[in-house]
């Protein structure tokens, strides 16, 4: 547990806020539908020493990339008012591959990747959505520990598996490789940065009135879809 607790190369800024749209890099190969890659997506395309874990048909037009940390309040916001509608809608109908990186900013983050990641391929997702809905539960007591300790066995969890969850070294030495990466080859500096074939933004999309709202974010990803 100290272990995890005492690392320190897992640091970031936590972002503030929808900045902006961004496109990055120059046109590099082609994919399997013929589409241009940019540099950028040749670059995201490098996984970390366990491979991503996806979502969506491999074949899907548009590839969405989440660098995310789960004791970040914005990307808590995202996944609970942004990303059930993108799930839904583009993601379970094949339209959208979307894939979720740790960017741990702190021990605790790095400790529920790392629970998330234990309960298996088929329920990492699982554990991300019951972390980030219930995000101000365990991260904001003093014994963060021990809530996210309570998380874990809700979903079958021991005391024992998850203290060897986290003795993990091969789990923590992959998240660090998926920081190191996005931070020196992508250009993440804050939470949550997404990428949709290839482009960037930061934050979380808002509207006039500065509330969260699928349809702004919506609009961006239209304009990479072939029918729209």
């Amino acid at each position: 547990m100290r272990s995890i607790l005492a690392i320190a190369g897992l640091v970031v800024v936590v972002g503030l806020g929808y900045l902006g749209f961004t496109f990055m890099g120059d046109s590099g190969q082609s994919d399997d539908s013929g589409r241009e890659l940019s540099s950028i997506e040749e670059k995201l395309a490098v996984q970390g020493p366990m491979g991503d874990i996806a979502l969506g048909d491999p074949n899907a037009p548009v590839t969405i990339y989440e660098y995310a940390s789960l004791t970040c309040s914005h990307c808590g916001t995202f996944h609970r008012e942004i990303y059930p509608e993108l799930k839904s809608k583009y993601i379970d109908t094949g339209k959208v591959r979307f894939i979720l990186r740790p960017f741990s900013f702190d021990g605790a983050a790095t400790a529920a990747f790392m629970i998330s990641r234990c309960a298996g391929d088929d329920r990492y997702y699982k554990f991300i959505d019951a972390l980030f809905d219930t995000q101000n539960q365990w991260i904001r007591g003093e014994e963060t520990m021990g809530a996210l300790a309570g998380v874990a066995k809700q979903g079958g969890f021991t005391q024992e598996s998850f203290n060897a969850c986290l003795q993990r070294a091969d789990i923590l030495a992959d998240l660090q490789a998926v920081f190191k990466q996005g931070a020196e080859e992508v250009g993440v500096n804050s939470t949550p940065t997404l990428f949709i074939n290839g482009e960037m933004f930061s934050g979380v999309p808002v509207n006039d009135a500065g509330q969260p709202d699928f349809t702004v974010f919506e609009k961006i990803l239209l304009k990479h879809l072939p029918e729209s």
